[in-house]
């Protein structure tokens, strides 16, 4: 298929390139490679994958309405997966104008091309922050999400809204996954596993939030993009029956998933996992939850697992090593 990666320079999207061109796709990888975090790791990971037959990438930035369809009508695209947005909860706090022109805005500009351009399915990056203040476990896509703590949440929850309402009105086959806290090789600077493996080994502390008590689905993110292509060419279907059981389902074709593991792992043990790999010890700064944060994230994926028969595989251990890994390959440490 010809298909269209936006935010291929960033961490996700960059994965998703590589594992469709392995799979003899055409892709156009759209990135803005703003600087949000360190701009040379988005070049460098673009290095890996510009030259690679079936790759073009193209340096848009997705609120550039003209040129988005003048794109969309050169291409000719039959998917498009948008991976594109700004991301971070904190820093949603503290410049909440660019969530608003890249997560929202950006976004009407993706589903304003693939409408117009008969796009047969757009998969599109939500996120489990828009679960926000919802308290029982493991956070269902039938929960509501009523009541996010950022703006970034409320931005993805927007995202959603936003999709169901080209599916119902144009019928265009969307699909959002909402990620579980993805981590990797090539990551982002501003995550937890990033954060901790450079401050150990450069021997500061570490900030540790809600006082060490937090608890995520830690996702690695070669099982977030195996869920990702198992679900491109699962297109949704309008269908008219009501389903009362399930008032997180649409007659329109447009469907929602939780895609990260379905086991939770304490943060304490995450930084063990890292002090064993490195064979040193953190300096530890516990700290209260931070603004926007939220205790526990806890996926249930049985719906992904029933549309494309496929749960996450890797394990902390293995993942955090394969990082670490990277990491010292990386920066030369």
């Amino acid at each position: 298929m010809s298909i269209l990666v936006t935010g291929s320079a960033g961490f996700i999207g960059y994965h998703t390139c590589i594992r469709l061109l392995d799979m003899g796709h055409t892709v156009v990888g759209l990135d803005h490679v703003n600087a949000y975090y360190d701009v040379n790791l988005k070049r460098d990971r673009l290095k890996q994958i510009i030259g690679r037959d079936g790759f073009t990438f193209v340096e848009i930035d997705l609120n550039d309405a003209d040129a988005m369809h003048a794109l969309f009508e050169a291409h000719a695209f039959e998917q498009v997966v948008n991976l594109a947005a700004q991301a971070g909860v904190p820093y949603s706090l503290e410049n909440p104008k660019a969530y608003i022109d890249s997560n929202v805005s950006g976004f009407l500009n993706v589903l304003e091309c693939c409408r117009h351009h008969s796009v047969k399915h757009l998969v599109y990056a939500s996120s489990s922050s828009v679960y926000g203040q919802n308290t029982e476990m493991p956070f269902s896509t039938q929960h509501p999400v009523d009541h996010p703590i950022s703006l970034y949440a409320a931005t993805k929850r927007a995202n959603e809204l936003m999709a169901h309402t080209y599916s119902s009105a144009f019928g265009l086959p969307t699909t959002g996954l909402r990620f579980f806290t993805v981590y990797g090789p090539w990551g982002r600077p501003d995550m937890a596993l990033f954060l901790f493996v450079g401050a150990i080994l450069n021997d500061r502390p570490i900030d540790v939030y809600n006082e060490g008590q937090s608890q995520r689905s830690f996702t690695y993110v070669d099982d977030i993009v195996e869920g990702l292509v198992r679900l491109l060419p699962h297109i949704p279907q309008a269908d008219e029956r009501v389903i009362s059981d399930r008032p997180d389902r649409s007659s329109a074709p447009f469907r929602l998933y939780n895609i990260g593991n379905d086991q939770t792992v304490a943060l304490e043990y995450f930084i063990a996992v890292i002090e064993g790999l490195l064979d040193k010890k953190a300096q530890k700064n516990y700290l209260p939850l931070r603004t926007g944060d939220v205790p526990v994230t806890y996926a249930d994926i049985d719906d992904l697992e029933k549309a494309v028969g496929y749960r996450p595989t890797t394990s902390i251990e293995v993942g955090i090593e394969k990082f670490v890994s990277w990491y010292r390959k990386y920066y030369r440490v």
